[in-house]
This record gives structure tokens, sequence and C-alpha cells, in this order.
């Protein structure tokens, strides 16, 4: 038997946090489809390097054009630095360095190399003026194409990019299906499943795929 859910919010639902459900739409928890993990690198005004650690994302394009669709915040740095400069690079870590992403939370401040202060290295993009994470096996640098509210007055906003340059760690290059999932492995995002019957809410995690046939 299936559960037919429409629009409205069962109201056995309850927030863990004040505006949860009104930041985040109470379907993404009852779906918790996972979503990649990454990490948006740009350069704030001052120039310093900014971090974000992020899902909420899509990636697809054909023949020579590959773009890169994010769902952001309106009020991030992030943005802010996207809508000045026009370009972001995206960053794929590896599970080893699941800490040090989520350093980057914590080290924020204007004044901070949010890169090198969550104990990255830095490096310059190739083909935009942005910077990249040297230790992330795969890079993606975009540059902005265009922006789209997901309806009229919401807090989220598309970002599409067009994927410039690719920087790809050579071993990962080479490796087949199995070995770049199982020994580099994407992290996924699965955010916090809702049991919509009972109400109950699981933690978040971060998983990997697992390849199947």
């Amino acid at each position: 038997m299936k559960i037919e859910l429409g629009k409205k919010k069962p109201d056995i639902l309850k927030e863990e946090w004040p505006g949860e459900y009104t930041t985040f739409s109470w379907m993404e928890y009852v779906t918790a489809i996972p979503q990649p993990l990454f990490l948006i690198t740009t350069y704030k005004e001052n120039g310093m390097p900014n971090a974000n650690f992020h899902a909420w994302s899509t990636f697809t394009g054909e023949k020579d054009n590959y773009y890169s669709i994010l769902s952001l915040l309106k009020g991030t740095h992030t943005y802010e630095n996207i809508q000045r400069d026009k370009v972001f690079c995206i960053n794929f870590p590896s599970q080893e360095s699941l800490a040090k992403c989520y350093d980057t939370i914590h080290n924020n401040e204007d004044d901070k190399d949010e890169i090198v202060e969550s104990g990255f290295t830095l490096e310059k993009a190739h083909s935009i003026e942005a910077p990249r994470i040297k230790e992330c096996f795969m890079n993606l640098e975009c540059r902005f194409e265009w922006e789209k509210e997901l309806f009229p007055g919401s807090q989220w906003i598309l970002i599409c990019g067009s994927v410039q340059h690719i920087g790809l760690d050579e071993d990962f290059a080479k490796a087949d299906a199995v070995k770049r999932f199982k020994d580099y492995g994407i992290m996924y995002n699965i955010h916090a499943p809702n049991n919509p019957i009972e109400g109950y809410k699981d933690n978040s995690y971060i998983g990997k795929l697992d390849i199947i046939d």
C-alpha cells in the first residue's frame, strides 16, 4: 500500500529548529533523495578565498557543453561572490578530507582564507579567476550563465554555470567505474529522512555509491 501525500505538510512532522520547514521543504526530508557533496570555491570581495561545503545540485549537458545547476540561498557569501565575479569552481573531495570540509563551515570570517585555514591547499583555476582546491580529485571551473528564483519571492535561487575546464586526478581519470566510486567515492548528502506516518526523523548521513551491476 502506498501513502499519498499532497503539497500540504503532514501535521505529524515537527521542526527540530525554528524555520526548518521554511528553509527546506518538508518533501526533501520525506523523499531524502541523496545529492552529491562538493566544495564551491569563489573569491570574496576582499580577494580572500571562500569555500562552501554544499549539495543541492545537478549536472547536465550535450556535445561540448556541460553545465552545473546549483540551488543557493540568496544570503550566502557564495551567491554574492558569483553575482559579482560571474565565476566559481566546484571541487569534489575524497572521504579522507571530510573533517576539513566541515572546517570550512566554521572558518567563514571575511578576513580568512577558508581553503588554507581548513587545511586544504589553494591553487589557481586554469580558465577562470577563481580558487581551486588541490587535494580534490575533480575540479569543475564554471562561468555564470543565468539565475532564476525557485518561485517568485523564494529565498533559494538556481545558478547555472557552464563548465570551462575540468581538472582530474590522473589515477581517478584512469580508474574504471568500480575503482572510481569505491576508492575515491563521490560523497552524497542524505538529508535527515522523515517518517511521514509516525513523525520520526532520522539523522543526516553521508553516503557513497555502490556498484550493483
